[in-house]
């Protein structure tokens, strides 16, 4: 299995972007799928996560601004995030747990939030 994620860019607070992370090999609809992030300085940390296909989960201070989806025709996850803030600056992974509980990275992705 290979993650390959893409979107980040630059944006000014308040604004919006999408990533988008291409998911290639065996990808099981129901093995969890997340998004990470890590700011500069700072340890890596859970934003998002999708479990069965149907159940999302955020952590509290993304919650009600970001969105995960799937699309399980095109092997995809997607992180829609609005409302972003300079302290959402951080290079964002996805993140696919194997059948077997491997956890397999994507090779990041990096989002910057000027104020």
């Amino acid at each position: 299995v290979q993650l390959q994620a893409s979107g980040g860019g630059l944006v000014q607070a308040g604004g919006s972007l999408r990533l988008s992370c291409e998911m290639f090999g065996n990808i099981f609809v129901i093995n969890p799928v997340a998004w990470y992030r890590q700011a500069p300085g700072k340890q890596r940390e859970w934003v998002a996560s999708s479990t069965s296909g149907t159940t999302t989960n955020y952590a509290d201070s993304v919650k009600g601004r970001f969105t995960i989806s799937r699309d399980n025709a095109k092997n995809t996850v997607y992180l829609q995030m609005n409302s972003l803030k300079p302290e959402d600056t951080a290079v964002y992974y996805c993140n696919y747990v194997t059948p077997r509980g491997g956890w397999v990275w994507g090779q990041g992705t990096l989002v910057t939030v000027s104020s």
